[in-house]
């Protein structure tokens, strides 16, 4: 857990002041999202490791100070990234893989039961939202107010509303 914490504020660190040395960790330690990132992870295993009470507490913690909402069973790889954590909304059963940046006002929401996937290297934009049982492709780019409904293929990017799917 603390070596996937660490992982996620290195990445944050290289995304912001383009360095993973020990300067640009610190100033990231005090930026907008790391608190929410940080909750994140000690929710996803007090969750793991059966201690529901504390992933609970830490879910809230992260509401009430991180300004997100992210489901407990939500389960991202390592170097998730929330780059502004206000208004986030995750959904419980959302699965991603490594390598994804959030910037704020995002949701990642399930419609009739089905979340997104989310592959490897993946960035979604300010104010995007995808919704439903949809895949988002490795490498894939999501721009700002976009309403993704479909698929999104590796290394494509989908603007508009609703989301068209571009390269």
């Amino acid at each position: 857990m603390f070596e996937l914490i660490r992982d996620d504020i290195r990445a944050k660190a290289q995304w912001n002041y383009g360095s993973r040395e020990a300067a640009a960790v610190l100033k990231t330690v005090f930026t907008d999202g790391t608190f929410a990132m940080i909750c994140y992870r000690l929710m996803q295993a007090g969750q793991k490791a059966g201690m529901l009470p504390l992933a609970m507490l830490f879910n809230k913690l992260n509401v009430w100070f991180g300004g997100c909402i992210i489901g407990r069973g939500a389960d991202f790889g390592p170097r998730l990234v929330l780059i502004h954590s206000q208004g986030v909304v995750i959904n419980s059963t959302v699965k991603g893989g490594s390598d994804i940046k959030i910037e704020h006002q995002v949701t990642i929401g399930a419609e009739k039961g089905a979340s997104p996937v989310i592959g490897n290297d993946v960035f979604i934009g300010a104010g995007a939202k995808l919704l439903g049982g949809i895949t988002i492709g490795d490498g894939a780019r999501i721009g700002a107010n976009a309403v993704v409904l479909q698929d999104v293929p590796p290394g494509a990017t989908a603007v508009g509303v609703p989301a068209e799917i571009r390269g």
